[in-house]
């Protein structure tokens, strides 16, 4: 099995204040590292743009204002409209009970909940882990694809490297042309 992510997201302890939460989409993709807090995504070859999700939904905010940056998480559209409003303990201090709920995807327990199989699919491991898994559905394939994708992107720069000292001019030529042409195509799929 492999980790679900490489790193736990961390917010800054940003205070400024903004009149509308979007203002700080800015900061959150980049604590998020341009990835969805809840399935690890990233933004680079999704095909719909990125949100702002209320960890604790707004309507269950009694003393967190909707634009405190504590409570957003950069999210893909997909967990975003998964998520939604669902807060089962509709209480803003409590954000899980008798394995029902979420996990603050900034909180290192969060990704102690899943973990990836050799193909990139997404694995609960935990009674919670499973709760959340199938609110965010997360068990859908674009997931695996995404991760598949970013792995293949990193085998092609390793093997650009490797080239750097190839001696056989005409399969380095090859070579580097379907890597310019995998490029393009994925250039293509974050801009749609």
């Amino acid at each position: 099995m492999i980790p679900f992510r490489q790193e736990t997201p961390k917010r800054r302890d940003i205070k400024t204040k903004v009149t509308k939460y979007s203002d700080h989409k800015n900061d959150l993709k980049l604590d998020y590292k341009c990835r969805c807090g809840y399935c690890n995504d990233i933004d680079v070859w999704r095909t719909t743009w990125y949100e702002i999700d209320h960890f604790v939904p707004q309507k269950y905010l009694k003393t967190i204002e909707e634009t405190d940056y504590s409570n957003l998480v950069y999210a893909c559209r997909s967990c975003n409209n998964s998520k939604r409003a669902h807060w089962p303990t509709e209480n803003e201090f409590i954000h899980h009970k008798n394995d029902v709920g979420f996990i603050d995807p900034c909180n290192d327990e969060y990704e102690k909940q899943f973990q990836r199989d050799n193909k990139g699919r997404i694995l609960h491991k935990t009674l919670l882990g499973k709760w959340m898994y199938y609110k965010l559905k997360l068990h859908k394939p674009q997931h695996e694809i995404i991760w598949q994708i970013e792995e293949l992107d990193t085998l092609i720069e390793e093997c650009e490297k490797f080239l750097e000292n190839f001696h056989n001019e005409a399969l380095k030529e090859r070579l580097l042309y379907l890597y310019r042409e995998y490029r393009n195509y994925t250039k293509q799929l974050g801009s749609t």
